[in-house]
């Protein structure tokens, strides 16, 4: 711990509870709420904000904002945060799934627009749009 002590209320390890059974899917605030709500769990939305930035402070939970006017979305990584560092990501226009990239071919070309460009590429903020699986799925059915 540093700085202040860390303390624990029932409705941080509820959330950190749900997060957990959630973990490496990327969820939004509204999630969240309507998903506690459909338990019958009361936790305003202030809280449920108040509490993610908790965990993004610890590190147990990432951020993601992508784009200006989407809402942010959160994941929970516990002590797997190193998983997550040189991802890209995929965001589907359809239903707004993101999804972790981690593909060799696009750290080659990272690498090769830094050596041969000068230009450093942050991939946790590079992101893939299009469709994904599931949706192209019920689009073609």
């Amino acid at each position: 711990m540093t700085g202040r002590a860390r303390y624990r209320t029932k409705q941080k390890d509820e959330l950190t509870d749900y997060l957990q059974t959630k973990a490496g899917i990327h969820l939004t605030a509204a999630q969240i709420h309507d998903d506690f709500r459909e338990k019958g769990l009361a936790m305003g939305m202030a809280t449920i904000y108040r509490h993610l930035d908790k965990l993004v402070e610890e590190g147990t939970v990432r951020k993601y904002t992508i784009g200006a006017t989407n809402s942010a979305c959160y994941e929970y990584v516990g002590d797997r945060e190193e998983s997550t560092v040189d991802c890209f990501h995929c965001k589907c226009e359809s239903c707004g799934k993101l999804i972790h990239l981690h593909c060799d071919e696009l750290v080659g070309i990272q690498k090769h627009i830094d050596a041969t460009h000068g230009f450093a590429i942050d991939p946790m903020r590079t992101v893939f749009y299009g469709t994904c699986a599931d949706c192209r799925l019920k689009i073609h059915a």
